[in-house]
């Protein structure tokens, strides 16, 4: 997931590395939090060699809507106000799909 947020940002520099895991992290735990159950982890550990990407989602709905909080998120975007609508949108829509959480049926089953 880190080369795709980097190239999803237009990023090169490792240095700001660091930062984009901890705003993909941010993000899954976001969605998590909402009750979004994430077909996968998003998980990163530095090494001596730089940051390993220990990720396992590849659900492309989840990823899209990660990369929208991390874009929306990360510096000071001059549309953070679009970004962060299109992401509270995502979320939205990954709550209320029946496939993305562990809800009940409405009766209580």
């Amino acid at each position: 997931m880190l080369k795709e947020c980097k190239l999803a940002l237009r990023v090169t520099a490792a240095q700001y590395e660091p930062e984009l895991c901890r705003l993909m992290e941010a993000g899954a735990k976001d969605l998590e939090i909402a009750g979004v159950v994430l077909p996968g982890t998003v998980a990163f550990a530095e090494t001596n060699d730089g940051i390993q990407d220990n990720s396992t989602l590849t659900d492309a709905l989840c990823v899209t809507a990660i990369l929208t909080y991390v874009r929306a998120h990360f510096g000071s975007p001059a549309d953070y106000d679009r970004i962060e609508a299109a992401y509270q949108t995502q979320k939205v829509q990954l709550m209320h799909a029946g496939s993305y959480t562990d809800y009940e049926g409405g009766d209580g089953e």
